[in-house]
């Protein structure tokens, strides 16, 4: 009976708690709703092929064109051609015009590709001896430009300039063969149909994701990554509720009058503590609710859940647990409620930096990633991932779980430590 009118008192001062009811649920459904747009929308420039290219031919040969349409058969780009605009100019027009990527052909591109096909095509009949000498030939110099938008990150640089060299080297690949072809007297329609049978046959590259089971699954999106992430932010942000609601205690001698009565503080925490793990369950089913029900009405990828619900459970129940733990920590070491509340909102964020929800940790250098396995947030997102992305089961998240029991005891330990040295326990 104790434990129950303890528990109904804890819901009662949560719901008074309107910023800390703010921070648990209204933040990170808007977080949730902002990020997966966001990187929805990254991942359709790519996969949808919206990026704008502006291409200046001035090329005097036939080469500029077909380079133009290998960029158009890839169906990455939005071309857009304008012969008029010169080196000097692009700079400016992509900024005004709002242009992510240009390409600018030089005068001499197909004189260049010419006599470098040349060049490699006497230097291989040189070496196989049907060739008696090398003639001198100069490579005229050349360069292709391309100038992209400051706004566009180096992934997606480093990508189209890996496009554009592999397009070169097609360009420069069919004029070698047509050279050789020439040179040991192959006709014209003879080569034509010996290219094309090189070029058949290509190896297929068949892409996939790694998954822990037999069972067919569907690609990982913004969704599958932003919604466990954003809930376990939401998960450990009650701690601006909790450890608030500790220190208010503490400080207006609440715990000192405990001590008096017929019950015990452990109870009183106990109470706390499931108030507030059955709140992390809550703000679980709001936002996966969300990502399941909400998002195919906004055209966002749906939540997919095909993993048993009492892992779900499982995990769900030790992130809680583990915030749950956090949160005492700060309210029981906190002196004020200020103290509490920039301590705690600060810490969280830490742990989300830290632990991949942010930024995904196979990014970092190599001491953040050992850091980064301090954070409680990492392993309970490797929880959720192992189940939402990998299709994993028990087995696989007995380390996890281990990881955050440890951090669950050490919380725990060091927090009634603290109660006990002030004589509140």
């Amino acid at each position: 009976m104790k434990l129950k009118a303890n528990i109904i008192k804890e819901i009662l001062l949560l719901l008074s708690d309107k910023i800390g009811l703010f921070f648990m649920f209204f933040m990170p459904i808007f977080l949730v709703f902002i990020i997966t747009i966001i990187q929805n929308s990254a991942y359709e420039i790519i996969n949808e092929n919206k990026i704008s290219l502006l291409v200046s031919n001035q090329d005097k040969g036939e080469l500029g064109d077909s380079l133009i349409n290998l960029l158009e058969e890839s169906r990455m780009f939005d071309i857009s051609l304008n012969n008029s605009i010169e080196l000097d100019d692009i700079n400016k027009f992509i900024i005004d015009n709002n242009i992510i990527v240009s390409v600018y052909i030089s005068s001499n591109f197909t004189d260049y590709l010419n006599t470098k096909a040349t060049k490699s095509t006497d230097l291989m009949l040189y070496k196989m001896g049907i060739a008696d000498s090398l003639n001198p030939i100069k490579v005229p110099k050349t360069s292709l430009e391309f100038i992209y938008d400051p706004v566009l990150q180096e992934n997606y640089v480093k990508s189209i300039e890996s496009l554009l060299f592999q397009m070169i080297s097609v360009l420069e690949n069919t004029i070698f063969i047509e050279n050789i072809f020439f040179e040991i007297g192959v006709e014209n329609n003879e080569s034509k149909e010996l290219k094309e049978k090189l070029f058949q046959d290509k190896i297929s590259i068949n892409t996939r994701h790694a998954i822990l089971s037999n069972k067919t699954s569907k690609k990982p999106n913004a969704t599958q990554h932003n919604i466990p992430a954003w809930t376990i932010f939401a998960m450990f942000f009650m701690v601006v509720s909790l450890a608030n609601n500790i220190v208010k205690e503490k400080n207006n001698g609440s715990f000192v009058r405990i001590k008096t009565m017929p019950t015990s503080i452990l109870t009183v925490l106990l109470s706390k503590m499931l108030v507030y793990i059955f709140a992390a369950f809550l703000q679980v089913l709001i936002i996966f609710s969300i990502g399941v029900f909400i998002f195919p009405l906004l055209n966002l990828p749906q939540l997919e859940l095909n993993s048993s619900l009492v892992l779900f459970f499982l995990v769900i129940l030790f992130t809680s647990i583990s915030a749950v733990s956090w949160a005492m920590f700060i309210g029981v070491y906190a002196k004020t409620q200020e103290q509490a509340s920039g301590v705690g909102a600060i810490s969280i964020i830490i742990f989300a930096a830290l632990g991949g929800v942010w930024v995904p940790t196979f990014v970092m250098p190599s001491y953040l990633k050992f850091i980064s396995k301090m954070s409680p947030m990492n392993w309970s997102l490797e929880g959720f991932y192992t189940l939402l992305l990998k299709d994993g089961n028990l087995n696989e998240l007995l380390i996890t779980f281990a990881y955050i029991l440890i951090f669950v005891i050490v919380m725990q330990f060091l927090s009634i430590s603290k109660l006990k040295k002030e004589n509140l326990l």
